[in-house]
């Protein structure tokens, strides 16, 4: 089997590492394991040299976030494949082979992850992934087995293996070359939907994202910042309006972001009537802060004849207004040569 590093950023997880290490050293055997971390001041560091000497441990001198520490990290560790595996995250036996299998059919395969279930609710997908991601045409993500906040119940319903837009960083196992061909995360991302801007970029590539089945994960989630944190609001909505700036043909860009406009608006009325004032506020941060950097992403942007497959209906529509809360459910509008919704 070709070289296998599983690389794990940890930032102030203790806790995770405690609890979770164990069984990804138990069903590891014959790979590299190694601890990215990102200066943290739980005494981490000092924990893994003292209780886990075995495990390759890359001290970073200050937080880099997702995207910037896995940057460093990756550039100092040489193997075929990467696994970017989530602290919060138990692995199971016979985790890793299933997707290395399928990575070595295709060298256009780039990206693969396996079947993310919840660690709290075992029977059911998790959020951050579930069974493979997808995006709509105006940038809203979504997964076979989760739509917004409805998750199903994994009944086999994906045990196998299909192109997908995008596939979960809570347990990423990427090609290295490609990784470093498209220059790995946009470390301006910081943290939140990094991993699918670069999947869309390797997608532009010509590379393949898929979702393996018959591998399996538990995922705790919200581990470095609960689902309800206004920084977590900001970095969600400021990185999904770079990434379709970057990545959208020219002739959607700006028609994409004022939609967005409009509907984040609406977002920010739902939070509102909530109380999440916060939030509120985080949104329109995160839309001045996109303002601001765009003379600098135009800079960068590159001309490109590929039309990534999107979803070409609204899933907000979709799911609040035709209550379609099921992936089977939504209607089969993929673009040709985009894999189908399965039948119910």
């Amino acid at each position: 089997m070709s070289q296998v590093a599983i690389v794990i950023l940890n930032y102030n997880g203790k806790q995770y590492l405690e609890k979770f290490l164990p069984s990804v050293l138990a069903h590891s055997s014959g790979h590299e394991v190694w601890v990215a971390d990102n200066a943290s001041t739980d005494g981490s560091p000092d924990w893994l040299r003292t209780r886990h000497p075995e495990v390759h441990l890359l001290p970073l001198a200050t937080n880099q976030g997702y995207a910037g520490g896995y940057n460093y990290a990756l550039r100092s560790i040489r193997a075929d494949y990467y696994v970017l595996l989530n602290s919060d995250v138990e692995v199971t036996p016979g985790w890793i082979e299933p997707v290395i299998a399928h990575l070595e059919t295709d060298e256009q395969v780039a990206v693969c992850q396996p079947k993310i279930r919840a660690y709290h609710l075992p029977t059911h997908f998790e959020y951050a992934g579930a069974a493979g991601g997808y995006m709509d045409y105006l940038g809203y993500p979504f997964c076979r087995g989760r739509l917004f906040d409805t998750l199903e119940a994994d009944q086999g319903q994906y045990d196998d293996i299909a192109d997908v837009f995008w596939a979960t960083g809570a347990c990423l196992f990427v090609r290295a070359g490609a990784f470093h061909e498209v220059k790995g995360f946009d470390a301006r991302f910081f943290a939140h939907m990094e991993e699918i801007d670069l999947c869309w970029r390797l997608l532009n590539q010509g590379y393949r994202i898929t979702y393996c089945g018959f591998s399996t994960v538990y995922h705790v989630g919200g581990g470095t910042l609960h689902k309800s944190n206004p920084r977590k609001t900001f970095l969600n909505y400021r990185n999904n309006l770079i990434m379709l700036y970057k990545n959208l043909p020219s002739g959607r860009r700006w028609k994409t972001i004022l939609m967005r406009l409009v509907l984040d608006g609406t977002s920010s009325v739902r939070f509102m009537a909530t109380g999440a004032w916060p939030d509120v506020w985080a949104i329109v941060r995160a839309h001045f802060a996109f303002y601001g950097m765009v003379p600098e992403l135009s800079k960068e942007l590159k001309r490109s004849t590929y039309r990534a497959p999107l979803y070409y209906r609204s899933v907000v529509w979709e799911y609040f207004v035709n209550k379609k809360h099921l992936f089977p459910e939504l209607p089969q509008l993929y673009r040709k040569g985009f894999p189908k919704a399965p039948k119910s």
